[in-house]
């Protein structure tokens, strides 16, 4: 008996603390080994999916002095490196692992300089571009399967209360969105990132013209401010930091005081575009969050 229950034993420590293995997977470029145990992850702009998942990159993406704002209670300690991760600053981060969102992000056909530094792991298009298969795959990728599940289960929960509570507040009223940089104008189509938030996850209506856009391109197609006196939504949220020139612009047009939302007082100021404008279930949440505090005042 005593040998057994030692033998029992063993057997659960061993599943408790038996070490990380390294893994092989496949990527866009084929064949990737992952190392076990990775400490120092390159990721740039998908630095969400490691925060969801409990980690702290390397080093985080950047344009300049421009970083991920809405990351950067997490991120703020943490030192940048450009958007393009030229190879200098690539070996002085001290990666064990980098990961690249599309083989069309590694500039200049560098993959196999950035091979040398440490394994990389490319991510498929269709893979990266969906949130919720790329923080996925990046459990997988660092052996926190189990914590992408759990923060997918709760993403679901938000939102199936979110879309209640909106619900229960507007009723099938609609909304639309406008992100403004510098004085152009770009109203979210029903998939492009927070739009996939308003429309897809929390089922508020569109207004006509975003159900009339045409297929999103790539690239954001800007909309001149006439155009935009054809917007009927009930309610419109403005994305743009304090003191762009397009705001005030619009702020003050005859265009903008027309608008059912801005006749009914409808109209929601949103200050940080960063995290509207892009992927990621830490993004999305934060979007879920102002929608609903301003859809159901």
């Amino acid at each position: 008996m005593l040998l057994a229950a030692c033998g029992n034993t063993s057997d659960t420590d061993k599943s408790k603390t038996e070490p990380a293995k390294e893994k092989t997977l496949t990527d866009a470029m084929g064949k990737v080994t992952i190392p076990a145990d990775t400490k120092n992850i390159l990721a740039p702009y998908m630095e969400d999916s490691l925060v969801a998942l409990g980690i702290t990159p390397a080093a985080q993406w950047s344009i300049g002095a421009s970083v991920l704002d809405y990351l950067q209670k997490d991120l703020k300690d943490v030192p940048k490196i450009s958007w393009d991760l030229p190879l200098e600053q690539t070996i002085e981060a001290n990666p064990d692992l980098i990961i690249f969102s599309s083989s069309a992000s590694i500039q200049k056909g560098q993959y196999e300089e950035y091979k040398k530094i440490a394994p990389t792991y490319v991510f498929k298009n269709e893979d990266s571009s969906d949130w919720k298969k790329q923080l996925e795959i990046m459990g997988q990728i660092t052996g926190k399967e189990k914590e992408a599940k759990d923060k997918l289960a709760e993403y679901q929960e938000k939102t199936k209360k979110a879309s209640e509570d909106i619900k229960q507040a507007i009723g099938s009223q609609s909304a639309a969105m406008i992100w403004i940089a510098g004085d152009q104008y770009y109203l979210f189509e029903s998939t492009r990132f927070a739009g996939n938030v308003l429309y897809g996850d929390l089922g508020v209506a569109q207004p006509e013209m975003v159900k009339k856009l045409p297929v999103p391109k790539a690239s954001w197609q800007p909309l001149s401010l006439e155009s935009l006196s054809e917007l009927d939504a009930d309610h419109l949220f403005l994305i743009s930091k304090p003191g762009e020139t397009g705001l005030k612009k619009l702020q003050q047009s005859s265009v903008f005081k027309g608008l059912k939302a801005s006749k009914q007082g409808n109209v929601y100021n949103m200050e940080d575009p960063s995290h509207w404008t892009i992927n990621g279930v830490i993004a999305n949440e934060l979007t879920i969050d102002q929608i609903t505090t301003s859809l159901t005042k």
